[in-house]
């Protein structure tokens, strides 16, 4: 067995004793007497290290209990919405794409999943990609617009920070018009990411429910060019800004501006703008992200044709200067396609699916490698990448080797090295790196009314992105209804909330009356007991009752291998969805971190016959059970086998 599986199953062992210690006295004692304490149970709900590392904030706990059957549509059914809509309601609360996010999103919520201490993570991202597809096929809404307010919000940017700063906009009741520069809106997810990973039919619907929730458009406008941005400020009350970063940082080395030294995000919104159909017969790729696995993909699927025409050079594609004649396809050959990065590629920012996918579909990865120089030939053209070998201290500091420079041959050189903003006409919204300053809250400093999100911030995840917006809007909101903006909580997430799970199930505190109240743990004025830390704190896996669970293998999508001898012409998905059976057995296997997922592990184990369910009509998820505190002698048990953390012993300190 090796030493990580054998971690993993002592982690779940539950020893009070260790092996060589001696009988601390008679078992009844230890029972009766020495566990005896003052100290009760109280229920204690706190943030999923999930949710935690999810940057759009999403209730994945909460969806994952609906999928898995644990949480029902409120008022015992009365809503008359089944699971599937139920689910997507949920999360889209926080995220309105959760298609194109099931798809491509890389998953920091599964890299955070307590799961990890017992075996492979939850595929959190493979429920979400179902529950995506479920709603574009049914045509589940995003719901009704909130009462007009009158007040109105320019949104600058159409990509995912300014839709879904549109969609929350529009739920609060604000009026917002979006303007974007491109023919379609979109942003990085329609032209920053190949159409084989985010289909075009997935990106429409889920775009077509936001701006059909009274969302104004105008396409091909750029503001400071086609509408001052002066113009908006007398207009609106509020402006975002979230015009993303699509423009690419240059190669910083000689010959880097050379015609056919292009940057990575330019090649890919040549090709999804159906401009590009063709490369270059040798592809150097510059970076280790997710931009530079894509362009090594693309590149190896529109491949090259022979005696190109000069029209036709990848460079003048790229500038808008012209596009490629379909009928060429048809004479497309193969590509030699190599990405070089400077790190171990274990330090690769890429996905990892990502990484393993370009590698079968025949892309060489070169590592530990700083390109030096581009070798410019006669016309003016790169002919090759000088590149010099590296080496790492600790993982922090890099160090040329001197003397081991060599050059690698090649015809199209792509940098994907960083991203910064195209601020044509906006000019005073530039920070010395290309991109707009922004507060804790999202506001931009010195200029009130000025919000930003997205990648304008920091070039990031989508999720990102999305999570930006959301908290965007919320300081928009503030502005408006002029107050202080404020602080943010410490785990600025969605969170479960008690009292609206109680008013979907009827189950509403009654109003207190002005009278003499004496302490009580059954007035039905209030809720006892439970307390709500989801707002500072992430509960971590020694918190959990760890030996519950057995293990379970992931229930993982399929996959589309494509070989190197395939790849040419192929731009169908490469990932299919799990099914109905299948997800929920995958939404099975939540830990339910920090809240009651009803495993009546305490009402079994209660020695004292303590803990017992609630009354029919009165349980509710996070009420599943109550303490009688006049049987429980604070033995701690039912907190020792508490799965999920939700029980603490703490009541009475």
């Amino acid at each position: 067995m090796d030493d990580k599986v054998d971690a993993k199953l002592a982690a779940r062992t539950a020893r009070r004793y260790q092996d060589g210690d001696d009988a601390p006295g008679p078992l009844d004692e230890q029972i009766f007497i020495a566990d005896y304490s003052h100290k009760c149970p109280t229920y204690v709900h706190r943030t999923p290290p999930c949710q935690g590392s999810c940057p759009a904030g999403e209730d994945i706990r909460g969806w994952l209990q609906i999928v898995r059957g644990i949480e029902k549509p409120g008022a015992q059914g009365a809503d008359d919405i089944d699971w599937q809509e139920y689910a997507f309601r949920r999360l889209t609360h926080s995220n309105p794409f959760p298609a194109i996010m099931g798809r491509v999103c890389p998953a920091p919520c599964e890299d955070g999943c307590n799961r990890n201490e017992v075996e492979e993570q939850v595929g959190i991202n493979s429920v979400e990609h179902f529950i995506g597809d479920t709603g574009i096929e049914r045509g589940f809404v995003l719901g009704q617009p909130g009462p007009e307010t009158g007040k109105k919000v320019a949104i600058i940017g159409g990509g995912p920070a300014g839709l879904a700063a549109a969609y929350q906009l529009r739920r609060l009741g604000h009026g917002c018009t979006v303007f974007d520069d491109h023919e379609d809106l979109g942003g990085m997810m329609r032209y920053g990411i190949p159409g084989y990973r985010t289909p075009r039919d997935v990106i429409d619907a889920e775009i077509k429910r936001i701006t059909d929730m009274g969302v104004e458009v105008r396409l091909k406008t750029r503001v400071g060019v086609d509408v001052a941005l002066e113009t908006l400020e007398n207009d609106y009350d509020a402006i975002l800004v979230a015009i993303g970063a699509q423009a690419g940082t240059a190669l910083p080395v000689p010959g880097g501006e050379a015609p056919n030294v292009i940057s990575g995000i330019s090649f890919l919104a040549a090709f999804n703008e159906n401009r590009l159909m063709h490369a270059a017969e040798r592809v150097l790729v510059i970076g280790g992200g997710d931009t530079a696995m894509d362009v090594a993909a693309v590149a190896r699927r529109i491949g090259h044709i022979e005696n190109v025409a000069e029209k036709d050079r990848v460079e003048h594609v790229i500038m808008g200067q012209t596009a490629h004649d379909v009928a060429t396809v048809a004479k497309r050959q193969g590509a030699e396609v190599t990405i070089i990065y400077r790190r171990p590629i274990e330090r690769a920012p890429a996905a990892k699916m990502e990484i393993e996918h370009v590698r079968q579909e025949g892309v060489e990865i070169r590592t530990c490698l700083a390109p030096v120089e581009a070798v410019i030939g006669p016309d003016g053209r790169a002919t090759a990448l000088r590149v010099i070998e590296v080496e790492w201290e600790d993982n922090k500091k890099m160090v040329r080797k001197e003397g081991s420079e060599f050059d690698i041959p090649c015809d199209l050189i792509v940098p994907a090295l960083g991203q910064i903003g195209d601020f044509r006409g906006m000019e005073d919204l530039a920070n010395e790196r290309g991109l707009v300053n922004a507060d804790k809250n999202f506001q931009v400093p010195d200029k009130p009314g000025y919000f930003v999100a997205g990648d304008i911030v920091n070039p990031h995840l989508l999720t990102t992105a999305v999570g930006q917006a959301t908290v965007a809007v919320e300081s928009i909101e503030r502005y408006l209804q002029g107050e202080e903006v404020g602080r943010r909580p410490k785990v600025d997430v969605r969170h479960f909330d008690l009292l609206e799970r109680l008013r979907e199930d009827e189950l509403t505190p009654e109003a207190l009356e002005p009278s003499e109240v004496r302490g009580t743990d059954a007035a039905k004025f209030a809720v006892h007991n439970y307390e709500n830390r989801s707002f500072q704190e992430i509960i971590p896996a020694d918190q959990l009752y760890l030996g519950h669970w057995n293990t379970v293998p992931r229930n993982r999508r399929g996959e589309v291998h494509i070989g190197s001898d395939a790849v040419l012409g192929h731009f169908s998905e490469r990932i299919t969805g799990l099914d109905e059976e299948t997800v929920k057995a995958e939404a099975e296997r939540c830990m339910s971190c920090g809240m009651c997922f009803e495993c009546d592990n305490c009402v079994i184990y209660c020695p004292q016959v303590a803990v017992k369910r609630s009354k029919r009509g009165e349980s509710t998820l996070g009420r599943y059970v109550y303490t009688d505190y006049g049987r429980c002698i604070g033995c701690h048990i039912c907190a020792d086998v508490c799965p999920s953390g939700y029980i603490q012993m703490g009541l009475g300190e």
